[in-house]
């Protein structure tokens, strides 16, 4: 291979996504705990003021009431978070072929740079629709945006790759 750069810059930047993808599957399992962990460290802390005035601890106070009387009461709608974070694993584990070979899986960005576009009109239209804070749900349009930025770098690699001649069975 004549330019071995923009293959170790596609690699890093899909670490990073199949990272981000990982955690966000795995964070999803465990939401009681890691919410009964969050207000422990919002009450507790000098952040608490910070969480009062930003609206934070009311919400995530809210959210986690839900959430343990829904356990408590109807622990099976838990399954359907459990298939959200099966589903961030599995398309985590699709950014391995573009990892292993980015000009023939090249789809597999378009695929994750479509996906990020998607994350803003649903946290938009379906956070609204559900009652999610305008902050939160821009918070959940960031995950879009910072999601698509390392496949858009990757995107950019490609092409050079592309450009220098590097064919599928090269890389």
């Amino acid at each position: 291979m004549r330019d071995s750069d923009p293959i170790h810059a596609i690699r890093f930047w899909l670490l990073i996504v199949i990272a981000g993808l990982f955690l966000s599957g795995m964070t999803a399992f465990p939401l009681e705990t890691e919410l009964r962990w969050l207000l422990f460290i919002l009450r507790s802390t000098p952040l608490r003021s910070f969480a009062e005035f930003t609206h934070l601890l009311p919400w995530i106070e809210r959210v986690y009431g839900g959430l343990s009387l829904t356990n408590e009461h109807f622990p099976f709608l838990g399954y359907g978070t459990d298939w959200l974070a099966f589903a961030h694993l599995v398309i985590a584990v699709a950014f391995i072929g573009p990892y292993r070979d980015p000009v023939r899986n090249e789809w597999v960005i378009t695929f994750g740079l479509i996906a990020c576009a998607g994350v803003i009109p649903l946290a938009l239209i379906a956070g609204h629709i559900r009652g999610i804070p305008i902050a939160w749900r821009l918070l959940d349009c960031s995950f879009g945006v910072l999601g698509g930025i390392p496949l858009l770098l990757c995107r950019r690699h490609i092409h050079t790759l592309e450009q220098l001649g590097i064919r599928k069975k090269d890389v």
